[in-house]
């Protein structure tokens, strides 16, 4: 690789349904970089060997995803503070010294997304709902957290996980059982759903909406469909929504920072590219 050549991508197993070659190397083009981002294709058992190739190669950074984002943490010399509090690093950056450098930026994406489709959207408007408890919902908790909201009532199909996360972040997260799941909607300015339920391939979501207020604004992560049965309903009754593209979309932008020293911006062109895609 030359020195004015910059190589990024993505590691995970499997990786070949990720976005984020589109998403990068639309902005290398863009920004006419000597670069490219591609994908990386590591088994469980070989991460340590990928991990060590970062610095041997010369590679930039890379994106992390499921089933690394854990598991990387022990074999990085750096873990920022919003990584280490999320419990899980979804981007490696290499420094000039060989060192490898770990962020999250899953929970920046999430409050950027939600401020990208409500300008005047504030954390502390009012208690948040949030289904799921993996490594999204970590990110998401934490991220509405910083932002201000006073409470957060978080459900999982399996309460266990739940309490887990709450602990973690302490008394403004409560825990619900997943029976609660409609009740727990009254009052709330915010839903977000972190499962995997109304992604292509898993069931709908089952939610009963009637108890959510009518100006609170409905979230999903989901962005395979763009619009999740959970969104179509709540676009339906009135409810404000966000689709889990401009998350993708948002904590892409400090990585491609890190990587390459451009900042890029999320224009009308590169979204319409992503949903042409699915």
């Amino acid at each position: 690789m030359s020195a004015g050549f910059r190589l990024a991508g993505v590691m995970g197993w499997p990786v070949a349904h990720s976005r984020s070659p589109l998403i990068h190397n639309f902005w290398i083009r863009e920004h006419r970089l000597q670069a490219a981002y591609g994908l990386f294709p590591v088994r469980p058992e070989a991460l340590p060997d990928a991990v060590r190739g970062l610095r041997a190669l010369g590679i930039a950074g890379c994106n992390v995803t499921i089933p690394h984002k854990v598991p990387i943490m022990s074999m990085l010399d750096v873990i920022d503070e919003p990584a280490r509090r999320i419990g899980a690093v979804n981007t490696v950056a290499v420094g000039a010294d060989g060192s490898l450098r770990g962020y999250n930026f899953d929970g920046h994406g999430y409050v950027q997304s939600l401020r990208d489709a409500r300008a005047d959207w504030r954390g502390d408007a009012g208690p948040a709902t949030v289904l799921g408890a993996g490594g999204a919902a970590r990110a998401v908790v934490l991220s509405l957290l910083d932002a201000g909201t006073p409470r957060i009532r978080l459900l999982n199909r399996t309460r266990a996980r739940a309490e887990e996360l709450a602990a973690a972040f302490g008394e403004r997260v409560e825990v619900h059982d997943w029976s609660e799941r409609h009740e727990a909607l009254a009052g709330v300015a915010l839903l977000v759903n972190t499962t995997n339920q109304g992604m292509h391939g898993h069931p709908a979501l089952d939610l009963r909406l009637d108890r959510l207020p009518p100006t609170a604004l409905v979230s999903d992560v989901v962005y395979v469909p763009l619009e999740t049965a959970l969104l179509a309903a709540a676009r339906a009754r009135g409810n404000p929504t966000v689709d889990g593209l401009g998350m993708l979309l948002n904590q892409a932008l400090p990585a491609f920072e890190l990587w390459f020293g451009v900042r890029p911006t999320i224009g009308a062109e590169l979204r319409a590219a992503l949903v042409a895609s699915f």
